[in-house]
C-alpha cells in the first residue's frame, strides 16, 4: 500500500503510520508484516524528515514517528504497490497519469473508504491465516475499482484531505483525526477486525 501527498512530510507520512499502526494493533506485529506500507510525494522532499507537527500528531495516537524520510514519488513505488491512495484527486491524476495501469488500484484516501463502506466483507477472501490479508487487499481492490462509478461524492471537495504545511498544530491534528477517521473502515475491511477499543 502505498500514500501519496506532495511533499511526502504531512500528510502521507501520517497515513502511512497510522496504517502500519491500525494494522499491527490489529493483526500483531508479526500479522501485519505480510503488507507492505510506505509514502511518498508527487513533489517529494528527498531526505526530509517529517514536519514536526505531523509527528506530534502521530504520537498523540500512539503511532510511531521515528525514523522516517521523504520521498519522491517513482515509477518502482507504483509498480510495486497494489493499491495507491493519494490525498487529493490531483495526486490520483498524477499517479496514473504515470502509467502501470495505476489507474484501477489508485483511489483518493477518501474515496476508497467511501467505496469500502458500500463492500459486503463477506464476499472478500478470509484474511487468516496469516499472510492471506494480502489477498484479501487485493480483492478489496478490485471490488472497491467495479463500484468506482457508481457510488460518487456528494462534492468534489468531499474526496480531499487539504494540506496543513505551514500550519498551526491545531490545523495538523485536525487533518490527522480526518485522516484517522477515514483509515478505520478502511483497516477494517483489510484485517476483517474492528479497532479494539
Amino acid at each position: 500500500m502505498l500514500h501519496v501527498s506532495t511533499g511526502n512530510v504531512c500528510r502521507s507520512p501520517i497515513t502511512e503510520r497510522l496504517t502500519r499502526h491500525a494494522l499491527a494493533h490489529r493483526l500483531g506485529e508479526a500479522g501485519a508484516g505480510g503488507m507492505l506500507v510506505e509514502s511518498a510525494g508527487t513533489w517529494g522532499h528527498e531526505g526530509a524528515p517529517m514536519e514536526a507537527h505531523a509527528a506530534t500528531v502521530l504520537t498523540d495516537f500512539g503511532a510511531d514517528p521515528e525514523g522516517f524520510t521523504g520521498r519522491e514519488l517513482l515509477d518502482e513505488h507504483v509498480i510495486r504497490a497494489d493499491l495507491v491512495l493519494t490525498a487529493t484527486r490531483d495526486h490520483r491524476a498524477q499517479v496514473i497519469s504515470m502509467g502501470h495501469s495505476a489507474g484501477l488500484r489508485t483511489f483518493t484516501l477518501k474515496e476508497f473508504t467511501r467505496l469500502v463502506r458500500a463492500i459486503d466483507p463477506t464476499t472478500l477472501p478470509d484474511p487468516e491465516p496469516a499472510g492471506a490479508v494480502v489477498d484479501r487487499a487485493r480483492a478489496l481492490v478490485r471490488a472497491a475499482a467495479a463500484l468506482r462509478g457508481w457510488l460518487l461524492a456528494p462534492s468534489p471537495e468531499a474526496d480531499e484531505v487539504y494540506d496543513p504545511y505551514g500550519a498551526p498544530i491545531t490545523l495538523f491534528r485536525s487533518i490527522g483525526e480526518e485522516i484517522h477517521q477515514a483509515l478505520d473502515p478502511v483497516v477494517t475491511a483489510l484485517t476483517g477486525l474492528p479497532a479494539r477499543r
